[in-house]
């Protein structure tokens, strides 16, 4: 499905257009402020098409890979998205929803080691888990997927209004090998390859 913005974008960024409006006869510098939020958030939530490219796992999100560790014999890829980053999550492989799960949580940097104990939602698709993590600025997880629905690579399965990582759990059988980048290094959401599949 292509459209320009997510879903709900115009619930933020229309009260300040419409309030803008009769300001602009009084207060013109409060309006300029109102539109040029209203504007921000416009752009903040924008959802551009993505056509996934490669064999492989893709990575959920635009922005900087700022984690890759093993857990238990699995390893975990996390990408942090900054404030111009696309904040559309994609699904990394083709493969149906088991179970999507809300944790509560802190709001810490999304950048840093606490964010571990952060708002999240699970994605667990197969032997892979997509996971959207709340930041400091982020109060609003939005997925757009159920149990039981069906996914292609690089399918839209939610947001994050206003913040900030989304990491993927690989199977036990991916190794480091397998990895397609390293930390730091710049990707993009529904197109970059983070790894291989084993």
């Amino acid at each position: 499905m292509s459209r320009w913005f997510t879903p709900g974008t115009w619930t933020y960024a229309l009260p300040l257009f419409l309030v803008a409006g009769p300001l602009l006869w009084f207060y013109p510098s409060v309006a300029a402020g109102c539109i040029l939020a209203g504007l921000a958030i416009l752009f903040f939530h924008r959802d551009p098409p993505r056509e996934p490219a490669g064999e492989g796992v893709l990575s959920p999100a635009d922005g900087t890979v700022s984690v890759i560790r093993e857990e238990e014999g699995r390893l975990r890829v996390g990408v942090f998205m900054n404030v111009h980053n696309v904040h559309v999550n994609r699904a990394p492989v083709d493969g149906a929803v088991d179970h999507v799960t809300h944790i509560d949580g802190a709001h810490k940097p999304a950048f840093s080691k606490d964010s571990d104990r952060n708002e999240r939602v699970h994605v667990d698709c197969g032997d892979y888990r997509v996971t959207l993590i709340a930041g400091a600025f982020a109060r609003r997880i939005h997925p757009y997927v159920e149990d039981g629905d069906r996914l292609a690579r690089g399918d839209r399965i939610g947001h994050i209004s206003f913040g900030s990582r989304a990491d993927v759990l690989f199977p036990p059988e991916t190794e480091r090998s397998d990895l397609r980048v390293e930390e730091g290094e710049g990707v993009r959401a529904g197109e970059t390859v983070l790894a291989e599949k084993p």
